[in-house]
């Protein structure tokens, strides 16, 4: 909790009380600070994505959630994990998370704070969610580079304008940071916790027991993602070189003659429901 009596969890805020972004960003980083204290759990993908946990406490609605996990440059770069976590992060989502739909801007406060609702679609008998979150965020390009965003729920009740944008569904609820720096070895770390609810009647505890793992797979989502994207760039840039040395043979074959890097298919297995920034299982 800060000085300002902000503190994150489910509980949502209303549209017309949504905390200064200042205040988000602080209790944000204390929340991922405290994450080195927290239950180490278990470890994912050949090790390389550790979890932990922290317990459900007086004024949490559910139990807290994490995940830690370093990449190389070949992985992605800094810059490319702001471009895709921390710039049109909602959008993205869509892309990288099969089972959100729909995804609509309700308000954009500032450039760096905004509302928004997810809408996530499952196969029957599992009703669709909605998850509608303002989402902050805050960059740092001073060594070492630092990105930081908040998301934290919105009833957005209190807005007629509002409620006609939301989507229609089961109203899930999630709290989540995300941290991504670079570090002295030139890797980077994307660290991050989350507290969520799918709504509905899908009991608690079979969202916890499942939450490391699901959380875990957002990541090797993410970077599917990222190098599907990546092959698709380096197939435009040939291609547009190849139409150039056609235009003008003076330039070398040579020059043109790096091959795309082969995208990676994104993965088939997806997380019943690895929400925004992790919202948790709702199948």
């Amino acid at each position: 909790m800060s000085d300002s009596g902000l503190y994150l969890s489910i509980t949502p805020v209303k549209s017309s009380e949504i905390p200064p972004e200042d205040e988000l960003i602080k209790v944000g980083k204390e929340l991922l600070e405290s994450t080195q204290s927290w239950k180490q759990g278990k470890a994912y993908h050949h090790n390389t994505v550790k979890t932990f946990s922290r317990p459900k406490g007086p004024r949490d609605g559910t139990a807290w959630f994490g995940r830690v996990s370093e990449h190389t440059k070949e992985d992605a770069t800094f810059e490319e994990f702001w471009a895709g976590l921390g710039e049109n992060k909602a959008e993205n989502e869509m892309q990288y998370i099969p089972e959100i739909k729909k995804v609509k801007l309700i308000k954009r406060i500032s450039p760096t704070q905004s509302v928004w609702t997810l809408y996530y679609h499952f196969p029957p008998p599992v009703s669709p969610r909605v998850f509608t979150v303002v989402q902050t965020t805050w960059l740092s390009t001073s060594s070492p580079k630092t990105g930081i965003i908040v998301s934290l729920p919105v009833d957005v009740s209190d807005n007629e304008e509002y409620v006609k944008l939301e989507e229609k569904g089961v109203k899930g609820r999630y709290a989540s940071v995300e941290r991504i720096q670079e570090l002295e070895n030139g890797k980077v770390e994307w660290r991050m916790a989350t507290s969520s609810t799918p709504g509905g009647n899908i009991p608690q505890f079979v969202v916890d027991s499942s939450m490391p793992s699901t959380i875990s797979k957002d990541v090797t989502h993410f970077l599917h993602w990222l190098h599907s994207n990546r092959g698709k760039a380096s197939a435009a840039s040939t291609g547009e070189a190849a139409a150039s040395a056609e235009a003008a043979p003076s330039v070398t074959a040579e020059t043109h003659a790096a091959a795309p890097e082969e995208s990676a298919a994104p993965s088939a297995e997806a997380a019943a429901a690895s929400g925004p920034g992790a919202a948790g299982t709702v199948a």
